[in-house]
Parts: structure tokens; sequence; C-alpha cells
């Protein structure tokens, strides 16, 4: 294959790195603050759940305790993939270790799924064996989980967009802030009627209601976790957007795919008869696919197509 292989990748890289370091300090600085903050006041709210649920003697109380301890947990595991994701790359890992971000995002809902489903078990129990609720504690305890987990789910609302991992921490909050929701309405009701069956139900109906905002988490992690095209990237549009770029005749080996939660990077084999473009035409090529497709690391090899013998990697590829 008499091709002339030539990356662009200083290039890529040094906006790469522009780009990469803008995101980073973003998340650094916002969210740094947002996650502190919410691991503070999880912390705080599962102490007194705790302290209340032994006083009370309220297996609820104490159930979400545990709950909310696997919510601090779901944040740290969010933090900790940013972190990494910021870390920079060397010669064992050449990407870095922006993947972490996905994989957390994967943990986060797996954790909210497991979460919800005990305590969808732990509902249908009730209705076998209904207890008392101390209405009044129960209703104050929960109310202040409604204001923990809501603030909290509040800080990472304007991320939870543009980055998987952040949306994985916003939904947790916001399923918990809903779940402490239906426990002060059960107490109110408790109450009022003296209905012992409505605790279980709302649990099970909040639940239900959890796992469907999760499960497009999941899936969507899942996929990036195998390195599926985001849905960001239109990969047709792409396709058709390098094969008309001037004095291309072939495209092939094309490959985009999540480098991390907010990165995408593509690779692709241009076959070009009449000759190599130069440099300047692999800037240009490579500015249009960050501008029109938001990929910011993109290395693109150059083949004349000359040699009378397809690119052995040409059958491979869905390109």
């Amino acid at each position: 294959m008499a091709a002339h292989p030539h990356s662009h990748d200083h290039h890529a890289h040094h906006g790469h790195d522009l780009d990469g370091h803008h995101h980073g300090h973003h998340h650094a600085t916002s969210f740094g603050r947002a996650f502190a903050v919410g691991i503070a006041l999880n912390i705080g709210f599962v102490l007194i759940e705790f302290f209340y649920g032994m006083k009370s003697d309220s297996l609820a109380l104490l159930a979400d305790a545990g709950h909310n301890l696997s919510d601090v947990l779901g944040l740290v595991l969010a933090w900790t993939g940013i972190w990494m994701a910021r870390l920079r790359p060397d010669d064992r890992h050449t990407y870095g270790w922006q993947r972490a971000s996905i994989m957390a995002a994967l943990v986060n809902a797996l954790l909210l799924l497991v979460a919800m489903g005990s305590m969808a078990w732990e509902a249908l129990d009730r209705f076998a064996n209904p207890m008392p609720i101390q209405g009044q504690t129960v209703m104050w305890v929960a109310a202040a989980g409604v204001l923990v987990n809501g603030v909290t789910a509040w800080l990472f609302m304007s991320g939870a967009r543009g980055d998987i991992n952040i949306r994985g921490a916003f939904l947790h909050m916001a399923g918990d802030a809903l779940v402490s929701l239906g426990v002060v309405v059960a107490g109110a009701v408790y109450l009022w009627k003296g209905w012992v069956w409505l605790d279980p139900v709302i649990s099970l109906v909040i639940a239900v209601i959890v796992v469907i905002g999760t499960w497009s988490l999941l899936t969507h992690s899942l996929h990036l976790a195998f390195d599926g095209v985001p849905h960001s990237v239109n990969l047709p549009e792409v396709r058709a957007y390098l094969a008309g770029l001037p004095g291309v005749s072939q495209v092939h080996d094309l490959h985009v795919w999540a480098m991390g939660s907010v990165e995408v990077a593509l690779t692709a084999h241009l076959v070009m008869p009449a000759g190599h473009p130069g440099d300047q035409f692999l800037t240009q090529a490579v500015d249009g696919l960050h501008d029109r497709f938001d990929i910011d690391h993109a290395t693109l090899q150059i083949e004349l197509g000359d040699s009378g013998t397809t690119c052995r990697l040409a059958t491979h590829a869905p390109g």
C-alpha cells in the first residue's frame, strides 16, 4: 500500500488541549464546589436520619439512611471520574483516563437501579407486614431530605445536559428528592387518615419513575463504554463531509467514539489520487470536524490509492 500516512495529530492535540483544559477547568471550578457541598450535605443528612431512625424505631428512616449513604458514594464516584478524566496522558495511557467519567456514569446508573430495586423489595415486604410509622418525625426528616437532595440536584442541573457523568449525579440527587417528597406525603396522609399501605405504594411509584429516568443514562453510558458513536454525532453526515472535501475520492476506516464524557475522537483514511494535499488541507478538515460536529480529536490518514491494492483496513470498517 503506497500510502503517505499523515496525521495532523500535532494540530489536533493543540486544539484539544485548549478545549480539554477549558472543560477541565469548568468542571474543576463550578462542579468541584457542587460535589464538595453535595457530599457534605448528604453525609450530614445520613447522620441525622440514622439518629432519628434509631430514636423513633423507624425502619423506613434507617433504610433511607443507608440509601443516602449510597448517594454519597455515587457523588464521590462521579467526582473521582471527573478528576481522573483530567489526568494527563502518559506512555502507558496515551488517552489519559478520560474513560473514567463514562465508567462513573455507568456505575452510578447501576447503583441507582439497585437502590430502587431494594426499595421496591422493601415496599412489597411492607404490604405483607404493615407497620405503624411515627408520622411527624418521619415527615420532618424527609422534608430535610427534600431540601438537601433538591439543593444538590440544582447544583448539577446546568451541567446535566452536556456531560453524562454530571447527568448521573443530577439524576441520582433528583431521584432522592422525589423519594423524600413521597415520604413527606405518606407521613402527612398517615397522620390524617391512618393509611399504613400508602407508604409502600408511594415508594413503588417513585421507584418506577426513577428507573424510567435512569434507563437512558444506563443505556447511553453502556453504549459509550463499548466505543459506540456518541448520540451527538451523525455518522453519515460526518462521512459525507469527509467524502465531499476537495480531492477526496473515497473515505474508509472511519471510526468515531467518545474518549470521555465530554470529548469525541475520530480516525479516518482519505483516498486522494491527485496527491498529498498538504498540511493546510488537513488543518481545515480538522477545524471543520470540530466546528460542525464538535469532534475534538481527529486523526486523518491520506492514501494516494496508486498501488493497485486496496488498503488492508478498507474491508474491515463500516466506512
